[in-house]
Parts: C-alpha cells; sequence; structure tokens
C-alpha cells in the first residue's frame, strides 16, 4: 500500500467517525461500553468485520422475519415504527421508548441488552441474532 493510497484510506476514517460520532452525539458512556463489547465480540467472531450500520439495523427491525411467532414477524410488531413513542406488548404490557434519545438509561446494563435480545430475537426469527444483527440493531437505536 503506498502513502498517497493509506492517506486516502485515512481520509475516509476520519469521514466515517465524524459521520458516526454524529449520528450517536447522545448516546452516553454506558450505551457506548455496551455497543463497545459488541463489536469487540464481532471483530472476535470474523476477524474481516468493519463495523455495524445502523441503515442495516434500521432495514432488519423494520424488516418482516419468517421462523418466529407469527404474532410477532418484525420488531415493530410490537416496538411500532416510531421508536420515540412507547410500543405495546401481545399481553397488553406497556413498552417504552426503544430510541436512544428518548431513553438515556436503556441499552445501560449488557445483561439486560442480551436478556431482550435473547427473547425478541427468539419470537420474531426463532432464533438467536447474530452478533452483526444485534450490533447493528443496536447502533440504529442508539443513532435515533
Amino acid at each position: 500500500m503506498t502513502l498517497s493510497t493509506m492517506r486516502g484510506a485515512g481520509a475516509l476514517l476520519v469521514v466515517g467517525l465524524i459521520s458516526a460520532s454524529a449520528a450517536f452525539a447522545a448516546m452516553n458512556p454506558a450505551q457506548k461500553a455496551v455497543l463497545d463489547a459488541h463489536a469487540a465480540a464481532a471483530k472476535t467472531a470474523d476477524a474481516a468485520f468493519q463495523g455495524f450500520s445502523a441503515e442495516r439495523g434500521k432495514a432488519f427491525f423494520q424488516g418482516t422475519h419468517k421462523g418466529g411467532k407469527p404474532d410477532s414477524p418484525s420488531c415493530t410488531s410490537c416496538h411500532t415504527a416510531d421508536l420515540t413513542k412507547s410500543g405495546r406488548t401481545r399481553a397488553g404490557k406497556d413498552i417504552g421508548p426503544m430510541a436512544g434519545s428518548s431513553a438515556p438509561t436503556r441499552y445501560t446494563d449488557p445483561a439486560n441488552v442480551e436478556k431482550w435480545f435473547k427473547r425478541n430475537c427468539s419470537d420474531v426469527l426463532g432464533r438467536e441474532c447474530t452478533i452483526t444483527e444485534k450490533g447493528d440493531v443496536l447502533a440504529y437505536l442508539l443513532s435515533l
């Protein structure tokens, strides 16, 4: 790799970091730690891991999936499309807003985050989410 190629790649990295920083400006340190832990796990699972994508997370969150429970084919089945507002479980219980900006204490406890991913991925997909799916969804939710 030539020095000019490395400089070009560095400039792209800086632009990417600035864009990511702007998108995650409201993220608190505990939320960042949870997202960083997911990134470390993703890098361990796949050496070619390049980072999470809020766009992929949005597509996954809003998408319709097969394999899970028929009454919850999508995350929005319970959480709704407006993640700054409350959702409702199939049993009628309120679910607080999912947007990181609307719920600053959400996504701060790694064990709690994993508990809900395990339960909700099973309901929607019929399986656990991959580390990349979880990280992409977290990136999306924390960008709101």
